[in-house]
């Protein structure tokens, strides 16, 4: 569009409205000649003289006085476009689906306190919470996911993130478990117990493995399901040890005492580093007044829980 100047609009739009070009020049902060050599452009681009001489003053021709509330509201819009949108949000009664993926364990285990906070402000959203199989940045970029929590792992350098909380794994097991018996829980006595792995792969080998290893002890791995929620089940009915989120116990989030029901934690008797927990989203949703809102609406209940160290 090199052949359209958008100034020119706004001069025309000024220029008819004065019906001067000193008055046009004043408004406009340019010089008398400036405006006349703007009336020039405006004459060529249009074909038309648009104002005429009459007597000491300028006379609009038909197109002008044709164009002029055209021109004036073309100005506005042209304005308003390409201005920043400030909108002032009504929680209350906005009337909108937000889906949401996140794991099977954030979503048994930390979403009431969510669902809560968003419901109780505006009553009238509709929360849609899918399932992460994975890590693909393709439901972000293309609109079906709103947003995601969870670690960070996709491979899209444009997903905007933003850090929630901190957590940890430590180990879960029956109440009254014989490894729970003693003053602490050592290497030896965990490693020596069946374990019951989460992992939707399918895989058993997890950096707490490579950690025992190193001082020569293996876990004996009798159990494998699809997440943390179901290790959880498992390990209250039987002997077998779960290794798990520390939010999955609750932590300070609402449902933790619940999950956690004939089941007790321990910590690890071996360093495992912390590891973030994040909310991420398209660019193309940053500065929309809604999706801000959840966003802090989300990020606001995880801190509370979760308070940064």
């Amino acid at each position: 569009m090199n052949d359209v100047d958008l100034n020119l609009l706004v001069a025309l739009d000024v220029l008819l409205a004065e019906g001067s070009v000193t008055g046009a020049a004043r408004r406009l902060g340019l010089s008398s000649s400036a405006m006349s050599r703007t009336l020039t452009r405006l004459r060529t681009a249009t074909g038309d003289p648009l104002l005429v001489r009459a007597g000491r003053g300028l006379v609009p021709t038909p197109r002008a006085a044709e164009l002029r509330e055209r021109v004036h509201d073309l100005t506005r819009e042209v304005q308003a476009v390409l201005r920043p949108h400030i909108t002032l949000l009504d929680v209350a009664s906005l009337e909108r689906t937000f889906t949401i993926r996140v794991s099977e364990a954030f979503l048994e285990f930390l979403f009431g306190a969510v669902v809560a906070a968003v419901t109780q402000a505006a009553p009238r959203i509709c929360l849609r919470f899918a399932p992460k199989p994975d890590k693909d940045a393709r439901p972000l970029r293309e609109g079906p996911i709103d947003l995601e929590i969870g670690v960070l792992g996709t491979a899209a350098p444009e997903i905007r993130t933003q850090f929630l909380f901190h957590d940890k794994y430590v180990g879960v097991a029956r109440v009254g478990h014989p490894l729970l018996g003693g003053a602490v829980v050592t290497p030896e006595g965990y490693a020596a117990c069946n374990h019951v792995v989460a992992s939707k792969e399918g895989g058993t080998v997890e950096p707490i493995d490579t950690v025992l290893e190193a001082v020569g002890l293996k876990r004996a791995i009798r159990v494998v399901v699809p997440g943390y929620p179901d290790a959880m089940r498992i390990a209250r009915q039987s002997d077998l040890v779960a290794l798990v989120p520390g939010s999955c116990v609750g932590n300070g989030m609402a449902g933790g005492s619940a999950a956690m029901s004939g089941l007790a934690s321990f910590e690890l008797p071996i360093s495992l580093p912390e590891f973030k927990i994040s909310a991420m989203w398209h660019p193309r949703l940053d500065a929309d007044p809604a999706h801000r809102w959840l966003r802090d609406t989300v990020m606001s209940v995880c801190r509370a829980a979760y308070p940064r160290r």
